[in-house]
């Protein structure tokens, strides 16, 4: 038996060296044929179909209808390549696309709106510890299928089971939005196609990888994307870091580039030109004021000056160009005067924000916002912002150790012993990214303040202008105060855009952004993969089969699962058309909502022989009922949809990303003191 796992190792090892030599092979290849001409418009869609098609081919390979391999892969996984998976799971596009956005913007300790960037990269790290102490191995050793079958298991009964089937459906249906998100907007910049176009070539090669296969298909599938997301993170941070400093060990040497970087902040806030930009936004902010002080007269008033407007330059025989300028402003006029007042309000809070220095983007370096010498005001500010990165922080941490998709990796390696070995491996595999991910924000920010920042408006960046085709919200400069050149608080860059338009940023070839490109694509479809995966067990497996369906076969329900997955893809892609948010806020929320309802009746249940079945399933709905309260609560299109004015409910000054730490720790509460009144003693499973 020891023999044949040996053998079946080095075979496993011959493939993936195989495959690491080919994959470079072709990438030189493509650098070769780029430098003799090949047009950048063949490559792009050339490596999102390879690419897909590359994943589709382990999908149809590894395709199963038996139970064993569908749900677990047979659990003959090894410990390194179910961390590799494992990582690439994990590796979603918040991590890939979304992080070094984050830390571009909000710097290392946030601001009084984001708990700030290194929470991200703390909390998801730190949560892998978690997982490999207090849950993996537990988990393993009850030979389950899914999360649910944990609580079924252990508490017996059917509403513990119910509450975490429907628990798994909702986080990952949160999750999987970002990554469809994510993977509309790679393909349609690889492809030049539209955004929602680009939703459905990616999720073609989702539906190809988990449909067909299951765990099995998708764990390897996994292995090759996670070599092809790690090539594409570490090639251009790496030829930043040699390109700035003149070596090529970003982690090791950003910090040199983060003390420019501090002094250039300072320059450009004493900046005069600077300045002008933000009184220019002040004057905007001050006219969007004055319009809702009268929000009917001021909008009939811009409807009859359009069309005076267009009047104009039809007698002065402007040009086309023009007069369909202006019809379009008129045209984007709202339509009535609740959405002048929505609008209005929104675009009076943007231009008072980029009115601020930087933009009001906060110092790279400074720990967190506020000051604690300085005012009453600025010394509650640095207190909250404290709070909620440590608040974040946990979270994160918490989340990792409830998540459905993730758990279940683990249930795949062939021992106990393994598992805890494969979170080993997993952590190893994603720190090589991590420690690369706040060196990035940093050298691109300081490509950005060193040259974007005084070019002409006449000599701007390729990158800038087709990123603004894609979506003027990622990419945009604006001439502000109008002398012709690029001033920092002009430049706008969304989160989602960083790591994306790094090769460009750069200088370096496009085989490189179209790798970059495919690495996310990779990143994002990996982890979309064990998302869908775990929908569907959970409805079909979890709900379906013990509620409906009790007498269907295993192939029954994998049959089942498979169409249900299909579906459920479907939905979400339709979901993730509508934009409804920024990638990373997104997956934070899917956190704090695993980390609500699954880690405290997990944790109790594994560790405190005394949890009841009353105790677990009051602890599981007060937990996330309150979480799901917060943050509903605090969205800002519930609260303009039911006509509430304001903010809503802060208690302690927690922002509602952080939301899991009121469900955790009331969920924990509710579990001990519901077991404790139960006066019932369970035997563990």
């Amino acid at each position: 038996m020891a023999q044949r796992d040996r053998q079946y190792e080095r075979s496993l090892a011959r493939i993936l060296a195989s495959y690491v030599l080919g994959l470079c092979t072709v990438l030189l290849l493509l650098a070769w044929a780029e430098q003799q001409g090949l047009s950048r418009h063949w490559l792009g869609p050339f490596l999102l179909f390879a690419t897909v098609m590359l994943y589709a081919a382990i999908g149809v390979w590894g395709r199963t209808s038996q139970a064993h391999e569908y749900y677990v892969a047979g659990r003959r996984i090894p410990p390194m390549y179910n961390g590799m998976a494992a990582a690439a799971d994990w590796m979603s596009a918040a991590s890939f696309i979304g992080l070094a956005g984050g830390l571009y913007l909000q710097g290392f300790g946030g601001t009084p709106g984001h708990p700030g960037g290194l929470a991200y990269v703390l909390g998801w790290t730190g949560g892998f510890c978690l997982v490999a102490l207090l849950v993996a191995p537990y988990l393993r050793a009850m030979e389950l299928y899914t999360l649910p079958d944990f609580f079924h298991q252990r508490y017996g009964g059917e509403w513990p089971r119910r509450l975490a089937a429907l628990g798994a459906i909702v986080c990952s249906f949160t999750y999987v939005v970002a990554q469809i998100y994510g993977i509309g907007l790679i393909a349609s910049r690889l492809t030049g196609v539209q955004f929602e176009i680009g939703i459905l070539l990616g999720l073609g090669g989702v539906l190809l990888c988990s449909f067909l296969g299951g765990m099995r298909a998708v764990t390897w599938t996994q292995v090759a994307q996670y070599v092809i997301l790690l090539l594409a993170f570490l090639i251009p941070v790496s030829w930043l870091a040699y390109k700035q400093v003149a070596n090529p060990f970003a982690p090791l040497v950003y910090g040199s580039q983060l003390q420019r970087i501090g002094e250039i902040e300072r320059e450009l806030v004493a900046s005069p030109a600077e300045k002008e930009v933000q009184a220019e936004y002040l004057r905007r902010a001050q006219r969007y004021r004055e319009w809702l002080a009268d929000v009917e007269g001021s909008l009939e008033r811009e409807r009859v000056e359009a069309r005076q407007r267009i009047r104009r330059l039809k007698a002065q025989d402007a040009a086309s160009e023009r007069i369909v300028a202006a019809h379009r402003e008129l045209a984007a006029l709202p339509r009535d005067p609740a959405a002048a007042r929505e609008l209005w309000t929104r675009a009076l809070q943007e231009n008072l924000e980029r009115a601020r220095p930087l933009t009001g983007l906060p110092p790279h370096a400074r720990p967190f916002a506020g000051d604690p010498d300085g005012t009453p005001a600025q010394q509650a500010e640095f207190e909250a912002s404290r709070l909620n990165f440590l608040a974040l922080v946990f979270c994160l941490m918490a989340g990792t150790a409830g998540l459905p998709h993730l758990l279940t990796r683990f249930y795949t390696t062939p021992t106990v012993a393994q598992a805890r070995t494969s979170v080993c491996w997993a952590l190893f595999f994603i720190l090589l990214l991590y420690l690369s991910v706040p060196a990035l924000a940093v050298l691109v920010k300081f490509e950005v303040m060193q040259h974007l920042v005084g070019s002409r408006f006449d000599a701007l960046p390729a990158w800038i202008l087709q990123w603004a085709r894609v979506d003027p919200s990622l990419a945009s400069v604006t001439d502000v105060n109008g002398d012709g050149r690029v001033q920092f608080g002009e430049i706008r860059l969304g989160a989602d855009i960083i790591m994306l338009a790094t090769p460009e940023i750069g200088g370096l070839p496009y085989i490189v952004s179209g790798l970059v490109a495919a690495g996310g694509l990779a990143a994002a479809l990996s982890t979309a993969d064990g998302l869908l995966l775990t929908i569907s067990n959970a409805m079909v497996r979890d709900l379906y089969g013990h509620d409906l369906g009790p007498h269907m076969t295993p192939e029954q329900r994998v049959i089942l699962s498979k169409f249900t997955l299909l579906a459920v893809a479907l939905l979400a892609a339709l979901v993730a058309s509508l934009k409804p948010s920024d990638i990373l806020p997104l997956v934070s929320a899917s956190f704090s909502l695993a980390a609500s309802i699954f880690v405290p009746a997990l944790v109790l249940g594994i560790f405190w022989r005394g949890t009841t079945r009353a105790g677990a399933v009051a602890g599981m709905a007060v937990g996330f009922g309150v979480t799901v309260y917060y943050m509903v609560a605090n969205a800002e299109p519930v609260r303009d949809a039911l006509g509430l004015a304001g903010q809503g409910p802060r208690w302690f000054g927690i922002l509602p990303v952080c939301a899991g730490v009121f469900g955790v720790g009331l969920g924990t509460a509710v579990t001990v003191l519901g077991s404790l009144a139960g006066r019932r003693r369970l035997v563990p499973a």
